[in-house]
């Protein structure tokens, strides 16, 4: 398993020698609360609705599909999500989005992944984000935890790019104001589409 750092991209192919089916997995957890108001409330923090969503766009960076809570299927059908998550507690991954390589169409040359706040809840709000890349043996290939936090409702956490028949992951980090999938476009295909 690759750690991976802002802005660091590895070959997703290289880690696997039959690449096919990938598990993206993404979590994260409510900040604890602290002081009086922690412990008389057992030390637990509120619960964080963030919702993971992902994004197929060609060489120029054009949406083709959106793949988010209220379309869990790509139209293609290559790509799909677990559904929403409502609180982030629990170990592991909150939600998974699932993509089979082989199904994308050929025109789909990056698939960008993003955690947002649909009620507005901040980053200054969450701990313990990360997002990760499991293979179809249950290899972790890839891991990317995030460290910044921020007054920012979202973020364009990660990307896959076709690269010459092999598959990149690359970890991005970047903060955005959108509180939906479509208000982050334009930050997505700035931090993605090279």
């Amino acid at each position: 398993m690759v750690s991976l750092s802002k802005n660091q991209t590895v070959s997703l192919s290289k880690e696997t020698a039959s690449l096919n089916k990938l598990h993206f997995g993404l979590g994260w957890d409510p900040i604890k609360k602290k002081g009086l108001l922690g412990k008389l409330f057992g030390g637990g923090g509120d619960s964080i609705d963030l919702d993971a969503s992902c994004v197929l766009l060609d060489q120029s960076g054009n949406a083709i599909d959106t793949i988010w809570f209220r379309a869990l299927t790509s139209k293609c059908g290559a790509v799909k999500h677990s559904g929403d998550n409502r609180t982030g507690e629990g170990d592991g991954d909150d939600e998974v989005i699932n993509v089979e390589l082989s199904r994308l169409p050929a025109n789909v040359e990056y698939l960008a992944f993003t955690v947002n706040s649909f009620q507005g809840q901040t980053f200054n709000e969450v701990e313990n984000a990360f997002c990760r890349v499991v293979d179809q043996n249950g290899k972790e290939l890839a891991r990317y935890e995030l460290t910044e936090q921020g007054s920012h409702t979202g973020i364009v956490i990660a990307s896959l790019h076709r690269n010459g028949g092999l598959w990149d992951f690359t970890a991005h980090g970047r903060a955005s104001a959108g509180r939906t999938i479509d208000a982050m476009q334009n930050d997505i295909v700035a931090a993605v589409v090279r």
